[in-house]
């Protein structure tokens, strides 16, 4: 039983976390990482404030069985946390789907996870060689894309996205990413604008500067059979 499974908040209802069906967004507490960018700063912390018992996570998912299709594990990083596997199972067994929002930060434990689940949303962070420079952690990136290489061996149908705020990433660098991508075998990639509401690093511009880039979605649509641009 996951128990321990720390929630530090939850969206009840959502069409926009799982593809094609109706979910639950869990956001499981805590991350390694420090994201300069990062639109939920209160989840990096191991412990939350505002954390939801687990007990009562699952009482309420009971109440949803005949309305909800999916559950999406994201954080944080849900793979950092040991309940996350048992968690997985006892959501499965009430007739969910199971989704996980991750980036991968411990290819071991991003491996057994992925076993759990139907539907993965993976975080590329930038290129292997850039990912430090906004996650603040030496070797990130090297976790990040070793990762992703675990996902595509793994079969589960999965969506690659990366989040742009063009004071961290330039067209070029984003072009040479999805290169990438498309080497490994990538079929589903999405581009997200970041939110600038609330971020990590203070010093980072709300207002990102402007880059016009049609060229960029241009080649990125014709890289994977399916391109995403949000925000």
């Amino acid at each position: 039983m996951s128990r321990k499974m720390r929630v530090g908040g939850m969206v009840p209802l959502t069409t926009l976390d799982y593809p094609g069906l109706l979910a639950c967004v869990l956001f499981c507490q805590g991350c390694a990482w420090r994201c300069r960018y990062c639109h939920n700063p209160q989840l990096i912390p191991p412990r939350g404030n505002e954390e939801l018992d687990w007990c009562r996570v699952l009482s309420f998912l009971q109440r949803r069985q005949d309305l909800l299709d999916a559950v999406v594990f994201s954080g944080g990083e849900p793979t950092l946390q040991d309940g996350l596997p048992g968690a997985m199972d006892e959501v499965r067994a009430m007739g969910f789907r199971i989704g996980l929002h991750s980036a991968g930060i411990k290819p071991a434990a991003f491996a057994r996870a992925v076993a759990g689940a139907d539907w993965v949303g993976f975080d590329v962070k930038a290129l292997a060689e850039d990912a430090p420079m906004l996650t603040g952690v030496p070797g990130s990136g090297k976790a990040n894309w070793r990762s992703l290489e675990l996902l595509l061996a793994s079969g589960v149908d999965y969506e690659c996205r990366t989040t742009v705020h063009w004071h961290l990433l330039q067209p070029a660098r984003l072009l040479l990413l999805g290169q990438r991508l498309q080497a490994l075998g990538v079929k589903r990639f999405a581009v997200q604008m970041v939110r600038t509401a609330r971020m990590l690093d203070p010093q980072l511009p709300s207002t990102p500067q402007q880059v016009l880039v049609p060229d960029l979605w241009q080649h990125l649509r014709e890289m994977f059979p399916v391109f995403v641009l949000r925000g």
